[in-house]
């Protein structure tokens, strides 16, 4: 017996659809971006992205980065192409890419709606909970064709979350200074993820009540606070300091401090 002619269609078009909802996935911004085929041109537009994308599998499909993107270490031979304030849009399309990826809070929308435009796809992420770093993960390694391998690593993420738990959720807290910036001086509040890391590391950060997320602040400010600890993220590396008011002020005035 012969099949229908629609029914054969259809019949032939199941595995099809069922590789296209694969390729599918809905980004920060809730819009839905499907592909073809699993990226192979990437570019990624903030070192949070950067790192993202490596750690799902895709580094060797990263043809450019943004500015600050040194982490792993192979990212950072990349080409750049712009950073959060102004992006390269011609050098970004002269690369052909498949997927852009990009950080609602660097990116510019506007810059980025014009590569939409031209038939880029562009993947937006924002993760404000540790189980969103290892979503994030999970769908960069489908889109780019790496799920097996981005589903391994997000599993090895996760049980690194409940091991930080289990060792410091009795711990005594430590307040903390986070500096993100030193002119201005800058720091987070609590809803950054810098500042849920602290916190599942025994820490208090001592602005996370301010209502900025990543709010500008004085010497004397920080000084008031009194912290315990004052880590900083830099070219150096990350550093520690204890201690009270008057490590903060030397940290705060200039003065290396050593771990």
């Amino acid at each position: 017996m012969r099949a229908h002619p629609i029914l054969a269609l259809v019949l032939w078009l199941i595995p099809l659809a069922g590789f296209a909802a694969d390729l599918c996935a809905s980004d920060a911004l809730d819009r839905r971006v499907c592909l073809p085929d699993p990226a192979r041109r990437v570019v990624s537009l903030s070192p949070g992205t950067t790192e993202l994308l490596f750690s799902a599998g895709a580094g060797a499909s990263v043809l450019a980065v943004s500015a600050w993107s040194d982490y792993p270490p192979a990212a950072r031979e990349l080409p750049r192409v712009g950073d959060s304030t102004r992006l390269d849009l011609e050098a970004i399309v002269a690369l052909q890419p498949d997927l852009v990826v990009a950080w609602t809070d660097g990116n510019s929308r506007a810059q980025l709606d014009r590569i939409s435009a031209l038939g880029i796809p562009v993947f937006w992420l924002a993760p404000r909970q540790f189980q969103a770093i290892a979503s994030a993960v999970e769908t960069l390694g489908i889109l780019t064709g790496h799920a097996a391998l981005a589903r391994q690593r997000a599993a090895g993420f996760r049980r690194e979350l409940e091991s930080l738990r289990a060792r410091f959720g009795d711990a005594p807290p430590v307040r903390v200074f986070y500096q993100v910036w030193g002119e201005p001086l800058m720091t987070v509040n609590g809803e950054e993820l810098i500042s849920k890391a602290i916190a599942l590391c025994g820490g208090v950060n001592v602005f996370a009540d301010s209502p900025r997320l990543v709010p500008r602040v004085s010497r004397e400010a920080v000084i008031a606070t009194d912290p315990q600890a004052i880590l900083t993220a830099g070219r150096g590396g990350m550093a520690w300091h204890p201690g009270g008011r008057s490590r903060a002020w030397r940290l705060l005035s200039g003065v290396t401090c050593s771990p």
